[in-house]
């Protein structure tokens, strides 16, 4: 469990999550998009917020799955899904 908090392995998880999310931005950036973490539900599901070229990419689902979704499993297992949030 953390000191500051008592939140123990979910906040550790949340971070190992956002530490892999800042390996994905500059795929996106190069496109002129970005990501954002908004949050790790109880379930291990992740939201993200997607941001300039990707918000509203007639392609966005299929990066979220195939690129942002594969990568943050291939690196934490344990990541259920991520969905997209507004």
């Amino acid at each position: 469990m953390c000191d500051a908090c008592g939140c123990g392995s979910e906040h550790d998880f949340e971070n190992k999550v956002a530490e892999v999310i800042e390996t994905i931005r500059p795929m996106l950036q190069n496109d002129g998009g970005d990501i954002q973490l908004v949050g790790v539900d109880d379930d291990k599901t992740v939201r993200v917020r997607l941001q300039g070229a990707c918000k509203g990419c007639p392609g966005a689902q299929m990066t979220l799955k195939m690129g942002v979704q594969r990568i943050l499993q291939e690196k934490i297992p344990e990541v259920k899904t991520v969905i997209a949030v507004e």
